[in-house]
């Protein structure tokens, strides 16, 4: 394999390798396309690995083998909207560059950009671990080292994380989970629970004030829930956030709806497991509480974390996060770290700097140092 430690060059590989990436239209799902030009590319450069449906594992000894470090970031996106100011997977970077001084006031030329979908989420992660999964096959790892690259992390698919974890977890001791946070670590994290609530009456006619309306037995239950507060207060996250979304009942204006549906977006924290957190709701409501999901949990690094002290001893700034990703899906030690931007994700005209690739990089590296 041809030795290439050098960061700029790593950092002008990465680059590379990621405006391919967002040409291949990668949605939750449909990954096998950018997986498979992935698999070539690591080909092509004499790295091994593992494809395991639409994930990539590879992995190698380090001199410290009783430790392994796991790197892990998503290779699937979000679709991509209407209102794109430039083709997101085929952009012109003149226009593309012209549009981010707009939004972000900072000079740039095309040469200093990635743009489309899935440049800053999460391909800019994926492409910087596989760079520092390159250097320390060059230079040598202070500790066992594993680069994972899952898919259908967007929309929680049972064939990504969430499975591969059973065959991991044994031999993985800590995580760097790979998300656009501007290199800040993220050392905890909310969870998500999404409940169908579904309020029951009895119709009748309007005119006649029949029947039980529903939508009031809703509305009765939506006012508890927004004023119900949780006893245990996260250290690091605050409160449970709690927010009634949607809202549906009705079928002409002259029926008493017999019927009310309404949706709950629950953020938890640490301090409250989601069934805890359904069993308290369905007790002070009337209408029947149905979890989606139950196993998007919230997740915090492990006090007296060997990352936290890395993190400290670099000087890197720590937070808490309100975003979901794969760190609900392991259960060893990790924090969550990338390069970009959150306010970047999920929206039109997504970017990142070529100058983020490279911090991203040489954090890693510096990270991973530290934590030997």
């Amino acid at each position: 394999m041809t030795p290439f430690s050098d960061i700029q060059n790593l950092t002008a590989d990465a680059a590379g390798l990621l405006k391919e990436m967002v040409a291949i239209p990668s949605p939750s799902f449909s990954e096998d396309k950018v997986c498979s030009h992935i698999c070539t590319w690591m080909d092509t450069r004499g790295i091994r690995y593992r494809r395991i449906g639409n994930n990539i594992i590879a992995g190698q000894k380090g001199l410290d083998e009783s430790r392994t470090l796991m790197l892990c970031a998503h290779i699937d996106t979000v679709s991509a909207s209407d209102d794109y100011s430039f083709d997101p997977y085929s952009p012109d970077y003149v226009l593309a560059a012209e549009t981010i001084v707009s939004i972000t006031g900072k000079a740039c030329g095309p040469e200093d950009i990635v743009a489309g979908l899935g440049s800053n989420d999460d391909g800019a992660s994926a492409v910087s671990m596989i760079a520092t999964f390159r250097h320390f096959l060059v230079t040598g790892c202070p500790l066992n080292l594993m680069l994972v690259l899952t898919c259908e992390e967007e929309r929680s698919g049972s064939n990504g994380m969430t499975g591969l974890w059973q065959m991991l977890e044994a031999e993985v001791d800590h995580a760097i989970v790979g998300e656009p946070t501007g290199m800040k670590a993220a050392t905890s994290e909310r969870g998500l629970l999404v409940i169908d609530a579904t309020a029951y009456g009895v119709s009748g006619h309007a005119a006649r004030n029949e029947g039980e309306n529903a939508l009031y037995i809703a509305l009765e239950d939506i006012g508890k829930i927004r004023n119900h507060v949780f006893a245990r207060k996260s250290p690091l996250m605050g409160d449970v956030n709690v927010n009634v979304t949607q809202i549906n009942a009705g079928t002409a204006h002259n029926v008493i709806p017999d019927r009310c549906d309404f949706v709950i977006d629950i953020r938890p924290t640490e301090q409250y497991t989601n069934e805890e957190i359904l069993e308290e709701l369905q007790a002070i409501c009337q209408s029947e509480l149905k979890p989606r999901n139950l196993k998007n949990r919230s997740s915090a690094t492990h006090e007296g974390s060997p990352l936290l002290k890395a993190a400290e001893s670099l000087g890197t700034e720590t937070f808490a996060s309100p975003t979901t990703s794969d760190w609900m899906r392991i259960t060893c030690d990790a924090v969550k770290m990338g390069p970009g931007e959150s306010s970047r994700s999920h929206k039109k005209d997504e970017f990142v700097f070529v100058s983020e690739i490279r911090e991203g990089i040489e954090t890693y590296i510096d990270f991973i140092n530290k934590l030997a």
